[in-house]
C-alpha cells in the first residue's frame, strides 16, 4: 500500500481576513429576551435604539430633551448596562435578526416613533481593525436597521458608525440610498468631530440622518468647543483631573477635590460623593514599568503608536473597546497604571452617575465601543426642531 502521509496544517494569522471574527462570549445567541418598560407614554419625543451597547447615544437623546422607550442589543452586560441607567425602558437581550418589528410596533401602542437611532456594528469598517474587508459579514447589518424603519416608519432615522465606513466600498451611498427609499425621506451623512461638542476625545464619528417630509442640515448642529467657538478643547485634565490617585488594584469611591474645569462640574452634577468604576487595573509589574518609563503622550509599545500613556494637556486618543481580551489601551498622565472605567467613562463624556455592568474587560468593551453621549447630544438638538 502507498505511504499515508500525514495532513499538512496551515495556521492562519489572527489577522488573516478569510478567518472568521472571533466572536465576543458574551453575545446572547439564543432567543431575544424582551423586558417591558413603562415609559411610552411620555409627553416627550420618544426614541428606540437598535444596536444600542451600553446607551451613550440615548443618554445623548435624554440630556436633549427625548425619552428613550427601547433599546436593543445582543451584548448581555451592554443591556445591562442600558437597564440599570433606564429602569423604565423597554429592551430586548439577542439577536436583532431573530427580533420581529412588530414586537416594536405592538410596544408604541399607535404611537408614532419620533426617532429610530442605530450604532450597527463597527469593526468591520474601524481603522484599527487590520482585518477590516469589504466582505465583513457586520457591515450589512444597515439592512437589519432598514427592516425596523421600513415596519416602524419613524418620523427621524439616526443611524451612526466609525469614519473607516467612508473608505470601505460604496457602502455610505448604499446605506442612504437604502434608507432613503424605505424610509419615504431624504437621508445624507457627515463626519462629526467630538472634541467640536465637547469630548476629550480625538473621536470621529459618521453620522447619518433622515428627516420625513424635510432635508436634514447638518450645520444644524452646533459645535460648542474648538476655533470656531469661544471656549477650548477639553483637555484631559479639564476630564479627569479632580478624580482620585490610585495604585495598583486601589478602589476609590469619593471625590478628594472640588471640580476646577466645567467640564468637572458637568460629569459631577446629580453625585453628591460617592461614584462607582474607580477601581486602578490588576496590571502586572512588567506593566507597571512600562508606563512609568514612557513619557506622557508618548506611547508605550513600538508596534501600537496609538497605545500612549496620556499627558495633561492634550485631547485623548480615540478610545476603542479593547476587543475581547483583558487589555488596557491609554496609561494614566500621572499614576503608573492604565485608566480607570470611571476614567473611560469621563472621556467619553459619560456623567459620573452612569453606572456600567460587567467585569473590567466588558466594561472596556461598552465604554469603547459607545458614542459619546455630548455628541448625540448635540445631534438630538438640532434635530428637535424638525420635529416641532
Amino acid at each position: 500500500m502507498p505511504e499515508t502521509k500525514e495532513p499538512v496544517i496551515i495556521k492562519k494569522s489572527a489577522w488573516d481576513s478569510s478567518v472568521k471574527v472571533e466572536e465576543n462570549g458574551y453575545y446572547w445567541n439564543a432567543e431575544p429576551i424582551f423586558k417591558k418598560g413603562t415609559n411610552v407614554n411620555t409627553k416627550k419625543p420618544i426614541v428606540a435604539e437598535l444596536f444600542c451597547g451600553c446607551g451613550g447615544t440615548s443618554l445623548g437623546f435624554e440630556m436633549a430633551g427625548y425619552e428613550t422607550v427601547l433599546g436593543c442589543d445582543i451584548h448581555t452586560p451592554s443591556i445591562k448596562t442600558f437597564q440599570t441607567n433606564h429602569p423604565n425602558c423597554s429592551t430586548i437581550n439577542g439577536d436583532v435578526k431573530k427580533v420581529n418589528p412588530e414586537v416594536i410596533k405592538e410596544l408604541l401602542n399607535g404611537r408614532q416613533l419620533d426617532v429610530l437611532i442605530g450604532g450597527i456594528p463597527c469593526q468591520g469598517f474601524s481603522l484599527n481593525n487590520r482585518k477590516r474587508h469589504e466582505q465583513d459579514d457586520r457591515n450589512f447589518m444597515y439592512k437589519e436597521f432598514a427592516r425596523f424603519v421600513e415596519v416602524l416608519q419613524p418620523k427621524v432615522v439616526v443611524l451612526e458608525n466609525v469614519s473607516g465606513m467612508k473608505s470601505v466600498g460604496s457602502f455610505v451611498k448604499d446605506i442612504e440610498t437604502h434608507l432613503s427609499d424605505i424610509g419615504h425621506m431624504t437621508v445624507k451623512s457627515e463626519l462629526l468631530y467630538a472634541p467640536d461638542y465637547g469630548v476629550p476625545q480625538k473621536r470621529k464619528r459618521l453620522i447619518f440622518v433622515g428627516i420625513k417630509d424635510n432635508t436634514f442640515d447638518f450645520r444644524d448642529i452646533i459645535k460648542t468647543h474648538g476655533p470656531e467657538t469661544e471656549k477650548e478643547y477639553v483637555t484631559i485634565k479639564d476630564a479627569i483631573g479632580d478624580l482620585p490617585a490610585l495604585k495598583t488594584k486601589e478602589t476609590k469611591t469619593k471625590y478628594k477635590s472640588d471640580p476646577f474645569s466645567e467640564y468637572q462640574k458637568l460629569m459631577r452634577e446629580n453625585v453628591e460623593e460617592s461614584f462607582t468604576g474607580h477601581t486602578a487595573p490588576n496590571h502586572p509589574l512588567a506593566t507597571i514599568d512600562r508606563i512609568r518609563n514612557t513619557k506622557p503622550g508618548e506611547p508605550m509599545y513600538d508596534r501600537f503608536k496609538q497605545r500612549i500613556r496620556l499627558a495633561w494637556d492634550i485631547l485623548s486618543p480615540t478610545q476603542v473597546s479593547g476587543g475581547i481580551r483583558p487589555q488596557f489601551q491609554l496609561g494614566h498622565p500621572k499614576d503608573n497604571r492604565g485608566l480607570t472605567i470611571r476614567e473611560r467613562c469621563r472621556i467619553q463624556s459619560f456623567p459620573d452617575n452612569f453606572v456600567v455592568k460587567g467585569g473590567t474587560v466588558q466594561a472596556r468593551v461598552q465604554t469603547g465601543n459607545a458614542v459619546p453621549p455630548l455628541l448625540a447630544k448635540a445631534v438630538a438638538l438640532a434635530i428637535k426642531k424638525y420635529l416641532v
